[in-house]
């Protein structure tokens, strides 16, 4: 019986790590530390709580993180002049502008803001550009952990049916985009696809966004997938779990991701890495 492969992102991650810290050693000693701006606006939990493992991970690399910590009253305008502040400021490398927003700001315009050559998320409309162009700058984090973490594991996508269940803008279009640079054959799949169980059973790699706690079952797949679970959810007994159910499909699947530790700590390792790189340019 064949054993599954488990992509194991906090493995790849401290690996990431061990390498940037050699490189912000590197910097230091020309005397440039490589400095990310995280925007905080408001009290959101779960935003607090990234931002508290980010600032650890940064630290452990030798990277400076500059907080801007706002309250939940901050107007559109007091933002975009923070970020129009950080865009010239030559210490600062890197600028992350933790998302959701409150209401009163319009985000798109806020990412639009920033500068394509500081945007550590990858979110500017032009990095975006760039990325559908097949000449990416600056990769979203969570994407481009997922590439990284299935070339760890050598499976090649080239010629592979991926189908990606999840239309965001923060991984859906990317990662879409990114396996298609890569030779992969895309299908995207939403909320609104009339057949999706139909499609990620024909899927080679199935990549899962979609917010929805187990929702993929060992029916939804066929023996010998690549399984990517982007979720993070809980479910009624209060665990973490991802979109696809671990238990029914991992005997099934050749390799998978498991929730948690799977891309959750890719994202971050990725996010420093690029602060690093936009220093080192």
């Amino acid at each position: 019986m064949m054993m599954t492969e488990i992509l194991d992102g906090r493995a790849l991650s401290h690996k990431i790590r061990q390498q940037l810290k050699q490189r912000t050693a590197r910097l230091r000693e020309r005397g440039i530390v490589p400095a990310l701006a995280v925007i905080l606006v408001g009290t959101d939990s779960a935003s607090q709580i990234y931002v508290r493992n980010k600032h650890r991970a940064a630290a452990e690399v030798g990277l400076a993180t500059h907080d801007f910590k706002l309250p939940e009253t901050t107007t559109e305008e007091e933002l975009l002049a923070l970020i129009a502040k950080l865009n010239v400021d030559p210490s600062i490398h890197g600028i992350l502008v933790q998302l959701p927003l409150p209401p009163q700001i319009d985000s798109a315009k806020i990412t639009a803001e920033i500068d394509p050559s500081k945007d550590v998320d990858g979110f500017h409309p032009l990095n975006v550009g760039q990325l559908f162009l097949n000449n990416p700058q600056s990769l979203p984090c969570t994407p481009h952990g997922i590439m990284r973490l299935l070339a760890e594991h050598q499976i090649d996508v080239a010629g592979k049916h991926a189908v990606v269940v999840g239309r965001s803008n923060i991984v859906g279009r990317p990662i879409a985009a990114l396996l298609l640079n890569a030779d992969a054959t895309v299908t995207v799949t939403h909320s609104k696809t009339a057949n999706l169980r139909e499609l990620t059973r024909q899927a080679d790699i199935l990549i899962v966004a979609i917010g929805r706690a187990e929702f993929i079952k060992a029916a939804d797949v066929k023996p010998g997938v690549v399984v990517v679970d982007v979720g993070m959810n809980r479910n009624a007994a209060g665990k973490l779990v991802g979109d696809v159910d671990f238990t029914e499909v991992e005997p099934i699947a050749e390799a998978i991701t498991p929730v948690p530790g799977g891309v959750g700590p890719m994202t971050i390792a990725l996010l420093l890495e690029q602060t690093v790189k936009f220093a080192e340019r």
